[in-house]
């Protein structure tokens, strides 16, 4: 089992972990808090494989995702009174899981042979699309339609990646510096409040 497959894992569980939170602050059911849980963790992979034409997409071959996903959602559930605690962590773990996402979807692209613009747009999508259906669902803006630092650091790393790569860097390596900079990225913005400018 290798590093990236681990911490594709853990950034389902966060992402998980975050759908299924809207879900109950948005007082919604057990049912739709399952629901919000495995779109945000499995949604941007699944759309972007299906994109590619990678049928059954990686949800489907692998189970493990959407068991994770579920089970997460349940814990969630479960503890909905005593999880407002566990928020603030929840972001480093998103923050973690959004870099391996985007390095993921963006090598995927590669591998398809698709070039530089349609690596990066893999790379975003499989890091933001589950976010985006979840808000969606919700009923609530999208959250890489605000004002936070998130679309914004997959952009620079799905695009420090394929330059990496352009350049001769070795995937492993070019992945493990794109992933840190989204991550690092993410992480500062939480930490300082940055934000992109708005109208």
């Amino acid at each position: 089992m290798n590093i990236i497959y681990i911490l594709d894992l853990v950034g389902t569980a966060a992402f998980a972990a975050s759908g299924a939170w809207v879900g109950v602050r948005k007082h919604m059911d057990l049912f739709g808090v399952l629901v919000l849980g495995v779109v945000t963790a499995v949604g941007g992979g699944t759309l972007r494989d299906l994109l590619l034409g990678d049928i059954p997409p990686f949800s489907l071959n692998d189970e493990n995702y959407i068991c994770i996903a579920l089970a997460v959602s349940l814990i969630v559930f479960a503890n909905r009174n005593r999880f407002a605690v566990f928020e603030k962590p929840l972001l480093y773990f998103d923050a973690v899981g959004l870099g391996t996402f985007v390095v993921i979807g963006a090598t995927k692209a590669l591998d398809f042979q698709l070039g530089w613009l349609g690596a990066v747009l893999m790379g975003v999508m499989t890091g933001t699309a589950g976010g985006v259906i979840r808000d969606v669902l919700a009923n609530q803006v999208p959250l890489i339609l605000r004002r936070e630092i998130y679309a914004s650091a997959c952009v620079a790393g799905g695009t420090l990646l394929v330059a990496l790569e352009q350049f001769g860097t070795a995937r492993p390596v070019a992945a493990l510096v794109a992933a840190g900079t989204v991550i690092v990225v993410r992480l500062l913005a939480i930490r300082y409040d940055w934000a992109l400018p708005k109208s």
